[in-house]
């Protein structure tokens, strides 16, 4: 690594080696190709984190909190994501490496070695009970029309579908999930006009609905402040994968001008499909509707909608529909799995057999290690799939707001070193909240993992929930804490920080970045989230 000194001369792109020529992942057969094409990429970033999160675990959101609570706690988290997809951004485009912010957490990057052994291993295990969490959703969908298939059955079919997905050519996985993230949007599209027919009157009661369902009985916030707490795990738990995307950027063409793009685009996500669509569930669906949350099962809110329009067939489509959803987000989820474990042998913190690659380039132990996990979900058939899957889902969410946590304290650390070493002007992606966005998200997120348990002490202490709610977090400093101690790790000083390995200089296959480009001020992020530019070329059409 080039060594230079950031007082007597400022970095420009000829300070940084070309880490990323095709010719150097030619000569180590365990490295991952970039074959990811910004299309697909672009999709998977819009379409990934719509999953049973969305779909399933606003049901029981809204029977525990009631209408109110469910949308306030979804916007709030939906703030939280943004900043941290805002900050993430920011590190992924100048430093896109398969581990992503996993990586930048640890070894010689931006905080301390061990917390960033902590975070990769906790976060694997996130997407591994994530691709559980969504094989078990497949059983609770399958309850919409019988109780006699064997829902485990359903989920080993699903289950090697997915397998065989991830050990072939990421290109091949790229496609599938872009026609699948596809059905996903125009499903989302589908539901919110449908919702708003429903809501003026045409459905099964004949009558215009309004917001009279706000304002039934205990709504619009039910259970008071431990109804209002217990919806924030739920809500985690759907936007978690917003992150995932940055885990493809070692597998992705021109990470360095496709992520900038992606993460742009997370505003629009977060109003369109998450706020629009519980605004409507809200409206049309009452909190205490039958089936909608129980202890052995749950019905989508998005079935109960497409339902109530007056049509049985519609109820089975969507039903059927949200079901390749759940495939799509266990897909998705195994795969950035199964890149973290490799990840992991990388920086030696696993056996370095699970960095081992196939002839396609995909790291085939660690998919093969990750799906093991998956076998969480034939507990169902012992537990109850509605049961466990509320479980799992506490699990994730939790799992979900501590890495939020780490992604936002690491970008406040990779700032300052980018400031210290007189790197600045290289940055190809800024993100315009820094330092209060990061330092307030950072701080709301440990807040709500330790208040959202709440309902599990009242009335009457219940252990099962009290343990979903809260063991990530003796586990995931017990592993800081453990790995700090023995190998006596130490905050990473801003003047020794890594910012020259990985760093992305290629714009094309083989062709280099020009260098006053690269030395361009980065671009604030504001105006292209408003599309103020969109709306200059239309206002100039119009005129």
């Amino acid at each position: 690594m080039p060594e230079y000194d950031a007082e007597k001369q400022p970095a420009t792109a000829e300070s940084f080696p070309d880490l990323t020529d095709p010719q150097v992942d030619a000569v180590d057969s365990s490295q991952l190709s970039r074959r990811l094409s910004p299309r697909q990429v672009q999709m998977i970033a819009i379409g990934g984190t719509i999953g049973t999160g969305l779909y399933l675990g606003t049901g029981r959101a809204l029977a525990t909190g009631g209408p109110a609570s469910m949308l306030l706690a979804y916007a709030i988290c939906g703030a939280i994501v943004l900043v941290t997809m805002l900050s993430l951004g920011e590190m992924v485009a100048f430093i896109p490496v398969t581990g992503s912010f996993c990586t930048f957490a640890g070894r010689s990057r931006f905080v301390d070695e061990s917390l960033g052994f902590a975070l990769t291993w906790n976060y694997w295990a996130n997407d591994a009970i994530s691709t559980a969490s969504d094989l078990v959703a497949l059983q609770v969908l399958l309850q919409y029309w019988t109780d006699n298939f064997p829902g485990w059955a359903l989920s080993l079919i699903c289950l090697a579908f997915v397998l065989g997905l991830n050990l072939c050519s990421v290109r091949i996985f790229g496609e599938a999930e872009y026609w699948l993230c596809l059905l996903k949007i125009v499903t989302i599209i589908g539901f919110i006009l449908v919702g708003i027919v429903v809501n003026c009157g045409v459905n099964t009661q004949h009558r215009y609905l309004g917001d009279r369902y706000f304002y039934l009985d205990d709504a619009p916030f039910v259970g008071g402040i431990g109804g209002f707490a217990s919806v924030f795990v739920t809500a985690s738990f759907a936007y978690g994968g917003t992150e995932n995307v940055a885990v493809t950027a070692g597998e992705t063409r021109n990470p360095a001008q496709t992520y900038p793009r992606v993460i742009r685009n997370v505003f629009w996500r977060v109003l369109l499909f998450y706020i629009v669509s519980i605004t409507i569930i809200g409206l049309d669906v009452p909190y205490n509707y039958t089936g909608l949350a129980s202890e052995g099962t749950s019905t989508s809110p998005f079935t109960i909608v497409f339902a109530e329009a007056g049509s049985a067939v519609a109820g089975s489509f969507i039903n059927a529909v949200i079901m390749t959803s759940a495939i799509s987000a266990a897909n998705h989820a195994l795969f950035a799995g199964s890149r973290l474990l490799y990840t992991l042998a990388k920086e030696g913190y696993a056996p370095r057999r699970f960095g081992l690659t196939n002839r396609f380039q995909i790291p085939w132990v660690a998919v093969l290690t990750t799906t093991t996990i998956s076998a969480l979900c034939f507990g169902a058939s012992k537990i109850g799939s509605g049961q466990l899957w509320t479980w799992l889902q506490n699990l994730v969410g939790v799992s979900n707001q501590i890495s939020w946590t780490c992604i936002c304290i690491s970008s406040l650390r990779f700032r300052a070193a980018i400031r210290r070493q007189n790197l600045e002007h290289l940055l190809p992606f800024k993100n315009f909240l820094y330092p209060v966005g990061p330092a307030l998200a950072a701080g709301l997120n440990i807040f709500l993992i330790l208040v959202q348990g709440w309902s599990c002490f009242s009335p009457e202490f219940d252990i099962i929930r009290f343990v979903s709610y809260y063991i990530e977090i003796p586990i995931m400093a017990a592993m800081f804490l453990g790995w700090k101690f023995w190998k006596g790790t130490k905050l990473v000083p801003l003047n020794e920080m890594d910012l020259v390995t990985d760093r992305y200089l290629i714009e094309g296959e083989g062709i280099a970045a020009n260098s006053q480009d690269v030395n361009k001020p980065p671009k604030s992020a504001w105006p292209t989230i408003l599309g103020v530019g969109r709306l200059k070329r239309v206002g100039t059409w119009i005129l």
